[in-house]
């Protein structure tokens, strides 16, 4: 089992950045590959970033990509996502997801997930 706690969410104006950060705890979790995804009211679960369990090979959904970074300490089995030039259409819950079948942008291939954390970007 691996348990995942997100933090870092919150309020930012347009054009601002946050920081979120997802600590992990249990077997192996460092072994794992991980990614976020965030879900805004009414709509699906959409994948937004992943990253290797080396963190070697990083993936990015294209309505984040040269915004968001995704990244890792495997010495805190902590992963990162840094937000920049938030953009209104940002505002979601925000979750992380471990998985053992490489670094993916299914979600069918994550199994493990956090409880999400709330950005909210006001225009």
């Amino acid at each position: 089992q691996v348990q995942l706690v997100e933090s870092g969410g919150g309020l930012v104006q347009a054009g601002g950045s946050l920081r979120l950060s997802c600590a992990a705890s249990g077997r192996t979790s460092s072994t794992y590959a991980m990614g976020w995804f965030r879900q805004a009211p009414g709509k699906e679960r959409k994948f937004v970033a992943a990253i290797s369990w080396s963190g070697g090979t990083t993936y990015y959904a294209d309505s984040v990509k040269a915004r968001f970074t995704i990244s890792r300490d495997n010495a805190k089995n902590t992963v990162y996502l840094q937000m920049n030039s938030l953009k209104f259409e940002d505002t979601a819950v925000y979750y992380c997801a471990a998985g053992n079948r490489g670094i993916a942008r299914l979600i069918g291939l994550y199994d493990y997930w956090g409880q999400g954390t709330q950005v909210t970007v006001s225009s």
